[in-house]
C-alpha cells in the first residue's frame, strides 16, 4: 500500500478543523487552545499507528469527537476526553501525565474509557471486566458512558475492515450491551443505527434485503404520506403555531425484530413508518397543545384505542416524552402518529446529554435519570457480584419497556417490564420481598410469580415463617429482587457448606484418610463437584452421603488420569489446532489457519453447511460450531470474546444435517400429501419426523429433514412455497431454542 503522506496530513488538518467548526457554537474562551493541545499530544501519541483499513488512527479520535459534540450534543470537556481516550491505552503516556496536562475531570473520564490490561483469570469475561470499570466511573460522570457509546458507534461504522470473528465479537457486544444501553440514555438514534450496524455485520442478507425493500416502497410511501397530512396540515393551521411534520421508515432491526417476533413476512409488517408532529409551543401548554394535535389527527382518522401511549404524563424512565397513537388511514392502512414538542424531540433524539438544556424547567425526568444513576452505583459498591453476574443484572436493568404501578396508598413505581408480584415486594423492601408470601393486585388474591400489568395497585402479603428459595429466582426479572434473592441463598449455602465441612473432616480421620489438597483434589474429580466449597455444600445438603465416602477410599482407578491440556482460550486452542492437522476428513475449517479439527455442531442451532457459522472453545466439550444468528451467539460473543475462532464451510461432501422446516398456510384435503411429495419424491430428501396441526382452517406444520447445505434448504422452501395453500415456509432448528441453557453451551 503506497501512502502520500503530504496528502495524509492535509486530511487530518481537514478533519481537525471540521472538528472545530462543529464545536464552535458551544466553545468558551480557551476551549480552542484546549482542544488543540488535546488533538497535538493524540496526534504524536498515535503517529505510527494505522487502523485495520490502513488509515491514520489519529482518524477515529477524530471521529469519535466530531460524534460526541455533533450527535450527543458533548462540550469542550468530552471533545478533550474523546481525543485522549485511547492515548493511555496504546502509548507510553500515563494517567498522571493526563492529569497534569488537562486536570483531574478529564484524566478520570480517560481513565474510565480505559481497558484493563493483563491476563484474567480463567472463567471470567475480559469484555465484563472492562465493562464493569467503565460503569465506575459511569457512577460519577455520565459523560464517560456518552463518549464509549461514540467510540463504539464509529467502531461499528468502520467494522468492515475487521477480521470476521471479531465482526461477530464486537457486534455482539454492541446489541448485547451498548444499544440498550444508548436506549436507557434516551439516544434513540443512536440506538437505531447500532442495532442496524449489528444486523448488517451479523446477517447481511436480511439487512440488504430489508433495506432494499424500504428503498423500493419510498416513492409510494412518500405519496401515501403527503395525502395523509394533508387534513392534518390544514387543522394545525388554525391553532396559530409553529410545527413540523417529519415521517421516517422504522429502522432495520425494529422491521426484522417485528419480522422475526410475530413470524411475519415483510409485506405484513403494517407500521414500516411513523409519521411525526412537533409543535413549537410555549413550555406551560405543551400538554394541552399535544393533546389539541392528538383531537386534529382522531377527527380525521379512527384510532385504535390498544395502541394510545400517554408518554407526556407519564414520561419513560429515560426522560422520552410523547404521545403515540395509531390511526386507520382511508385506504384501510394503519399508521403510527407520534405528537410531541420541540424541547420533546431533542430529547428524545439526543437523550441525557440534551436535559441539561433544559434541567431547571423539567425536574422529573432529570430525577428519573438520576435514580437510574443511584441504582448503578448500588450495584457497583456490591463487591460479591463476580463481573458476569455484574453484567448480567445491569443489562436486567435496561429494559426496553417499563410497567407503572402503585401502592396500596397510591404512590407510583416504576418496574421492568415482565416484573412479578414480588419484584415489586423487593422494591418497597428487602425484607417485604424475603418474607413474601403472595399479593393482592387489584383486591384480588394472586401468587407471588403473578406478572404486573400497567395500572395495578398492589398490596404484599407476607409471612414471618417464609424464605428465599433457588425457585425465586426464576420468578424476578429487576436487578435488585435478583441480587436480594442471591445474598439470600448464598447466606443459605454458606451455612450448608460449613456443616458438611465439618462433617466431611470427621467422616475421613474415622476412615483414617488425610484431609490434605492432593485428597480434596482426588474427591472433586471422583464425586465431579468444581470446587472444595461445592464438595463441602453437597456433603451438608446430604447429596453426597457417608456411602458414597467410603465407595470412594476403596475406589482404585484403572489407569493414571491423564489430564487434558487447560485450554482457556482461542489462542490456546489455536496450538492445539496445529498437532491435530490432518486427522480429520470433515467440511469445516476452523482457526486462524483454516485447519480441519474436532469439532461439535452445537444443539442450540443446528448449524448446516452454508450458514455463517463461528468455533466457541467450551470448558469441557472441545469447540463447538454456532450459527452467527444462533439465539445463544450474542451472549457467547459479548461476554466471552476471547473464546471465539474462525470458522468456515469448505466445499462441500454429501453429507446430509438435520434441520426443521415450519410450514403456514390454509388448510385443504391432499395438502400434507402434496408437501410429503415434493420432500420425499421429487427432491430425495429424507425426512426425520413430521406433525401437522389443524385450528379452524389454518394448519401449522413442523418437519425435521436431512438437507445438504442453505443452498439445498433454499431451493426446498422456494418449491414448498409454490403448493397451493401454503401460505409461508421457515426454517426452524429447535422447539427448545429458548430453554437452551447458555452454562451447558459455555
Amino acid at each position: 500500500m503506497v501512502i502520500d503522506a503530504v496528502e495524509e496530513k492535509k486530511e487530518i488538518i481537514c478533519r481537525y478543523r471540521r472538528l472545530l467548526r462543529k464545536a464552535k457554537p458551544i466553545l468558551e474562551p480557551g476551549d480552542a487552545r484546549l482542544i488543540k493541545r488535546a488533538f497535538t499530544i493524540s496526534l504524536e501519541a498515535h503517529k505510527d499507528m494505522r487502523r485495520k483499513s490502513g488509515e491514520p488512527y489519529i482518524f477515529h479520535p477524530l471521529a469519535v469527537a466530531e460524534i460526541c459534540v455533533e450527535e450527543i450534543g458533548l462540550g469542550t470537556t468530552s471533545i478533550v476526553a474523546a481525543l485522549l481516550h485511547d492515548v493511555v491505552e496504546d502509548t507510553d503516556i500515563e494517567l498522571e501525565d493526563i492529569e497534569r496536562m488537562f486536570g483531574k475531570k478529564i484524566a478520570k473520564i480517560t481513565d474510565g474509557l480505559t481497558k484493563i490490561s493483563g491476563v484474567f483469570e480463567y472463567g471470567t469475561s475480559a469484555q465484563a471486566e472492562n465493562f464493569r470499570k467503565m460503569l465506575f466511573t459511569l457512577s460519577e460522570d455520565v459523560r464517560v458512558i456518552l463518549i464509549k457509546l461514540a467510540d463504539r458507534l464509529h467502531n461499528m461504522r468502520t467494522l468492515e475492515s475487521m477480521p470476521r470473528n471479531k465482526q461477530l465479537k464486537i457486534a455482539s457486544e454492541t446489541i448485547y450491551l451498548y444499544a440498550p444501553l444508548a436506549h436507557r440514555l434516551g439516544l434513540n438514534v443512536i440506538k437505531s443505527e447500532l442495532e442496524d450496524l449489528y444486523l448488517r455485520f451479523t446477517d447481511e442478507s436480511v439487512y440488504e434485503e430489508i433495506a432494499s425493500k424500504i428503498d423500493n416502497t419510498k416513492a409510494s410511501r412518500n405519496k401515501f404520506i403527503k395525502l395523509f397530512i394533508t387534513p392534518i396540515k390544514e387543522e394545525l393551521d388554525k391553532l396559530n403555531i409553529n410545527y413540523e411534520i417529519k415521517s421516517r421508515p422504522k429502522s432495520i432491526h425494529s422491521i426484522w425484530s417485528k419480522m422475526q417476533k410475530q413470524n411475519i413476512p415483510f409485506d405484513e409488517v403494517y407500521d414500516l413508518f411513523a409519521v411525526r408532529l412537533i409543535l413549537d409551543t410555549p413550555e406551560d401548554q405543551e400538554k394541552s397543545y399535544c393533546w389539541q394535535a392528538y383531537s386534529v389527527v382522531t377527527d380525521y382518522y379512527t384510532p385504535n384505542p390498544d395502541r394510545l401511549r400517554d408518554w407526556i404524563s407519564t414520561p419513560k424512565t429515560n426522560g422520552y416524552e410523547s404521545l403515540h397513537t395509531t390511526v386507520m388511514a382511508k385506504n384501510g392502512q394503519w399508521v403510527e402518529v407520534q405528537i410531541r414538542t420541540r424541547r420533546m424531540d431533542e430529547i428524545a433524539e439526543k437523550g441525557y446529554a440534551a436535559h441539561w438544556k433544559y434541567k431547571d424547567n423539567v425536574a422529573s425526568h432529570e430525577s428519573n435519570l438520576e435514580k437510574w444513576l443511584v441504582h448503578v452505583r448500588e450495584l457497583l459498591e456490591r463487591q460479591d457480584l463476580s463481573a458476569l453476574e455484574f453484567v448480567d443484572d445491569f443489562r436486567g436493568n435496561l429494559f426496553n419497556e417499563e410497567v407503572f404501578v402503585f401502592t396500596p396508598r397510591g404512590e407510583l413505581k416504576t418496574l421492568p417490564n415482565g416484573a412479578t408480584a414480588l419484584d415489586f415486594a423487593f422494591d418497597i423492601h428487602t425484607d417485604v420481598g424475603a418474607k413474601c408470601i403472595g399479593a393482592k393486585v387489584n383486591q384480588k388474591l394472586v401468587p407471588i410469580n403473578q406478572v404486573l400489568k400497567n395500572g395495578d395497585q398492589i398490596e404484599i402479603l407476607t409471612s414471618a415463617k417464609q424464605k428465599p428459595n433457588e425457585d425465586w429466582l426464576r420468578f424476578v426479572v429487576s436487578s435488585k429482587a435478583k441480587s436480594k434473592i442471591r445474598d439470600a441463598l448464598k447466606e443459605d449455602k454458606k451455612t450448608i457448606a460449613e456443616e458438611g465441612k465439618e462433617l466431611l473432616l470427621r467422616k475421613l480421620k474415622q476412615i483414617k484418610l488425610d484431609a490434605n489438597n492432593q485428597m480434596f483434589e482426588r474427591m472433586r474429580a471422583y464425586f465431579k463437584v468444581n470446587s472444595q466449597f461445592d464438595l463441602y455444600f453437597k456433603v451438608g445438603r446430604g447429596l453426597i452421603t457417608v456411602n458414597d465416602i467410603k465407595r470412594f477410599k476403596e475406589f482404585k482407578p484403572s489407569s493414571p488420569v491423564r489430564s487434558k491440556p487447560q485450554i482457556n482460550d482461542a489462542k490456546g486452542i489455536e496450538q492445539e489446532i496445529s498437532k491435530a492437522k490432518g486427522r480429520y476428513d470433515d467440511i469445516l475449517l476452523i482457526g486462524e489457519d483454516m485447519d480441519v479439527v474436532e469439532y461439535k455442531l452445537a444443539k442450540c442451532c443446528s448449524p448446516i453447511p452454508g450458514d455463517d457459522v463461528f468455533g466457541f472453545v467450551t470448558v469441557n466439550e472441545g469447540i463447538k460450531i454456532h450459527r452467527a444468528n444462533c439465539p445463544n451467539a450474542t451472549e457467547l460473543l459479548a461476554s466471552h470474546g476471547n473464546r471465539v475462532i474462525k470458522a468456515k464451510w469448505t466445499s462441500q461432501h454429501e453429507v446430509a444435517f438435520l434441520t426443521g422446516l415450519k410450514i403456514i398456510g390454509a388448510d385443504r384435503v391432499g395438502l400434507i400429501n402434496d408437501v410429503s411429495k415434493i420432500i420425499s419424491e421429487e427432491l430425495k430428501v429424507n425426512m426425520s419426523s413430521i406433525s401437522f396441526r389443524t385450528d379452524n382452517g389454518i394448519f401449522t406444520g413442523e418437519i425435521m429433514l436431512y438437507v445438504n447445505d442453505t443452498r439445498h434448504l433454499d431451493f426446498l422452501i422456494k418449491k414448498l412455497e409454490k403448493v397451493d395453500g401454503v401460505v409461508t415456509a421457515n426454517r426452524f432448528d429447535s422447539k427448545n431454542i429458548e430453554n437452551t441453557n447458555l452454562e451447558k453451551v459455555i
